[in-house]
């Protein structure tokens, strides 16, 4: 499996378990499995949901800032790839 960077963590809600994602590159959908990497961060799950301004959406784009349930506590300036089949 390959990744491509698509973005970083710009905060994270602990009680709620959200990661607000800036795009930086690419698009991301719902069913989408992302890999988020840290210096003491690494996830990989399926996007369950997308959020941008509290609206349910089923793809961002490059610009977008989104929010996504996480199973396990992320960090800002965590780094978020896509994962592509090869």
């Amino acid at each position: 499996m390959a990744e491509e960077q698509i973005g970083k963590i710009s905060h994270y809600f602990g009680k709620i378990q959200v990661a607000t994602i800036e795009l930086i590159d690419g698009s991301l959908a719902v069913g989408d499995t992302i890999h988020i990497k840290g210096h003491t961060t690494d996830l990989t799950e399926p996007i369950q949901s997308i959020q941008i301004e509290h609206e349910q959406v089923q793809t961002a784009k490059k610009g977008d800032s989104i929010g996504i349930t996480v199973s396990d506590h992320v960090r800002e300036h965590d780094v978020v790839y896509k994962v592509v089949p090869d």
